[in-house]
């Protein structure tokens, strides 16, 4: 199969069109992970002005050029519903202007890549932060089979993507069972403290024997530490072990909480707040963290947080955290539901992630075909 080199550059074009007309509101402006996905901006709007948004078509992609500080990720996207986005005036948008040479997905396929990252990453340049510009972005080097052989593997991913939707959606029905069912306790029973039911607790990790070093994200999950640990003094981290709850007490209005469930410690920074339950027959630690994970939480954190700098929501706060707290087989009754959401929910996440360590391989395959 023959391959055709291209420059980047002569396939897309910058799109620059910007929202003057106030077509599009609040509900229409996005951000973008380093998951490559378009997400509700996290930027506060109140005052901001719309009009130099840019949008951003369907079948268009948007990244911010700036990559310093960015986990060695580009943040990209590509808009592959059929609503128009709108993005900050600081995103660089540009759409396919060849397609009969180039598929919309299998670039961003292309672009899913950690080999595209660490070339994003390499080619960004600046003195105060650095960033990959639209030059660079135009002078990639590209090589690229027919566009059948290249619809051909998009097939591929996409079906993929949609079985992982689907099996989204299902996930998030059970979470609206569990929700609704905890939900319905509180409307029905009295509420009250937490903290007698749990204590705060302070290992650290002095004699370094731990060394799996853990974060905690915004989707109340242990992952894998961003920060990096080079010089870092390990002694000074606190061990979590099985059944202990971790959480980040300037995060935790974000979802920064979670409940640890493998047998094998780990650490994470001295900033963290680490408790448990003191006795699991009066509360499962599974019910706990239902009431923890949810938005309306999360919230209320904002308003009972304080601190100079940064509002903290330290121990002596969440002691006062109320809920209901019903007999120990009800408990378990809505803690098996929710067990099988966490299950499938851990099933989800290996989905998305084999989904992505799927891209290098159809590209590869793609030219090898």
């Amino acid at each position: 199969m023959t391959l055709t080199k291209y420059k980047l550059g002569d396939l897309i074009s910058l799109s620059e069109e910007k929202n003057t007309d106030l077509k599009y509101g609040l509900d229409d402006v996005k951000g973008v992970s380093i998951q490559k996905k378009f997400i509700e901006t996290k930027a506060d709007m109140v005052g901001v002005s719309l009009h130099p948004y840019l949008l951003v078509k369907p079948d268009f992609f948007a990244y911010v050029p700036i990559t310093s500080r960015n986990g060695n990720k580009i943040t990209l996207a590509h808009n592959d519903t059929e609503k128009t986005y709108i993005v900050s005036s600081s995103y660089i948008v540009f759409y396919i202007k060849e397609p009969q040479i180039l598929n919309s997905a299998y670039l961003f396929m292309y672009f899913n890549r950690p080999e595209f990252d660490r070339y994003s990453r390499f080619n960004s340049w600046g003195s105060a932060r650095e960033a990959f510009s639209w030059e660079e972005m135009c002078d990639i080097n590209i090589e690229l089979p027919p566009i059948a052989v290249q619809e051909k593997y998009v097939n591929i991913y996409k079906a993929m993507v949609e079985n992982q939707k689907v099996y989204e959606t299902g996930l998030e029905d059970l979470k609206l069972v569990c929700d609704a069912y905890i939900e319905n306790l509180r409307r029905n029973m009295p509420c009250e403290e937490i903290g007698k039911y749990i204590r705060e607790l302070n290992n650290k990790n002095t004699t370094l024997n731990c060394v799996n070093v853990k974060g905690v994200n915004k989707d109340s999950l242990f992952c894998e530490t961003k920060t990096t640990t080079d010089n870092l003094d390990f002694s000074k981290y606190k061990i979590v072990k099985y059944n202990d709850f971790a959480y980040n007490p300037s995060r935790i209005n974000l979802g920064s909480i979670a409940l640890y469930r493998d047998n094998l410690d780990c650490i994470v920074s001295p900033m963290y707040t680490i408790f448990n339950i003191i006795d699991a027959k009066k509360m499962m630690p599974e019910y706990l963290m239902m009431w923890l994970s949810r938005k309306e939480f999360h919230r209320s954190t904002l308003f009972y947080a304080g601190g100079s700098v940064r509002d903290s929501f330290d121990f002596d706060v969440m002691k006062k955290v109320k809920i209901p707290v019903p007999d120990i087989k009800i408990q378990q009754s809505i803690v098996d539901i929710y067990n099988v959401y966490i299950e499938r929910k851990e099933i989800n996440e290996k989905l998305k992630q084999q989904i992505k360590e799927l891209c290098p391989i159809l590209i590869r395959g793609s030219l090898q075909n």
